[in-house]
């Protein structure tokens, strides 16, 4: 079942790699005409750079006259790209490297014509990588970090984050004006709503100065005065220098992992790509549907995207997919066949080198035998080092992309052979 599991998520990253998606989208633009600047940002910008930049020399528009930045997380980039800057940055609290790689991408876009155009590469990560804060750089790193303390959804903390800032909601496309801006956007957010993927540097803003106000008391949020007279400014509702693609989606994943579970002989059963409550919850209800199933003689495969959250109680060290298969394995304890995984698309789940968790009906057993206590690592957030004594990390490095997540239950009744 580890060998399906594998095929699964090999099969699922190389549908939503971002090379081909972007590629396919230039070729339906006029891109001639004055300068090229390409603007990168987030976990996937380096390879969604590489792919523009091997479609515009394919297109013949590449040396001329092509310019510009790649911001992404640390150890993401994969080498150089000609006419091109990369700067690695912080993720997910933004740091000194997030702000000095946001002012060079703006002077890089200033003084601009009409004949200009920006090509603005935007995926998951970009709200801390590409930062110019309006607040000390410390005051946003606080108001970051009670965000991802207390639990609050991407869209929240976005919200927010857009008032802090000189980039984001908008505000990046009004400083690229008169030159327009193509925007190709791999989306890591439930729904894909544009203007909440990294902020929405290049799209008009959604949110209002009172969805800000309802955030800042749901989560009780200690701001500066300066930082409350930000929160009471509107961003820009309106954006004409403006066009954007969407190339890519946690549909993508969910898709491709129905696909090859048919192919491996499971009958797929397609749950929700909006899949956002706790990560805790969330493993608990795949572990009930595995009991439930238990006597069922057919091979299933239960498939859901999307993003959970974690509300931290403990100084552990983990992420929201390695929490939920943690917390399956406490349900699905004892069960024969049956193996749940969970893992980020980006290949790094929260602040670790894990791309997520996987584990099976063996795995609370082998836990419990080592003195590990799964009710006790999940209240000290410390689902990496459990998963690792059991064999049950996840490990892919950076994949290229960032399409939120792919979880899987894998109930297994009749066995054939795994296809090559």
């Amino acid at each position: 079942m580890r060998k399906d599991a594998e095929l699964i998520i090999r099969n699922a990253l190389e549908t939503a790699s971002p090379r081909k998606a972007v590629g396919d989208t230039l070729e339906q633009l006029d891109l001639a005409g004055g300068r090229l600047i390409v603007v990168a940002i987030g976990k996937a910008a380096w390879s969604m750079a590489k792919a523009a930049c091997d479609k515009l020399e394919e297109k013949g528009l590449y040396r001329e006259n092509v310019s510009g930045i790649v911001i992404t997380k640390y150890d993401h980039a994969e080498g150089e790209i000609p006419g091109l800057v990369i700067c690695e940055a912080g993720h997910p609290v933004p740091d000194e490297n997030s702000f000095h790689a946001a002012e060079k991408a703006l002077q890089m876009v200033s003084g601009l014509s009409e004949r200009d155009t920006v090509l603005f590469l935007v995926s998951g990560g970009g709200s801390a990588l590409f930062e110019k804060p309006l607040v000390s750089g410390e005051e946003l790193k606080d108001i970051t970090g009670q965000l991802l303390a207390c639990g609050a959804a991407i869209t929240e903390t976005n919200t927010i984050r857009k008032r802090l800032s000189a980039v984001k909601g908008g505000k990046f496309a009004l400083a690229c004006r008169p030159a327009r801006v193509i925007s190709i956007i791999l989306s890591d957010i439930i729904g894909d709503p544009l203007d909440m993927i990294a902020s929405g540097p290049a799209y008009p803003d959604s949110s209002t100065a009172k969805d800000a106000e309802i955030i800042i008391k749901k989560y009780g949020l200690k701001l500066s005065d300066r930082a409350r007279e930000l929160m009471r400014e509107e961003t820009p509702k309106e954006l004409k220098n403006v066009v954007t693609y969407v190339t890519g989606s946690v549909s993508q994943l969910c898709a491709s992992a129905e696909k090859t579970c048919e192919g491996l002989g499971y009958e797929p059963v397609f749950l929700t790509a909006r899949l956002a409550c706790e990560a805790k919850e969330a493993g608990r209800f795949l572990g009930a549907i595995a009991k439930d199933h238990q006597k069922d003689g057919r091979s299933l495969a239960y498939i859901a995207g999307g993003e959970t959250v974690v509300h931290l109680t403990g100084k552990g060290k983990g992420g929201r997919n390695q929490e939920l298969a943690l917390s399956a394995a406490a349900e699905i304890d004892g069960l024969s066949d049956t193996l749940i995984f969970s893992l980020g698309s980006d290949g790094t789940d929260g602040p670790t080198d894990a791309a997520g968790g996987i584990v099976d009906g063996k795995t609370a057993d082998l836990l419990r035998k080592k003195g590990i206590a799964i009710d006790d690592v999940l209240k000290e957030n410390d689902a990496y080092h459990a998963l690792k004594e059991a064999d049950g990390l996840i490990m892919t490095g950076p994949t290229g992309t960032n399409v939120n997540d792919l979880t899987v239950l894998l109930i297994r009744r009749q066995y054939s052979d795994t296809p090559e």
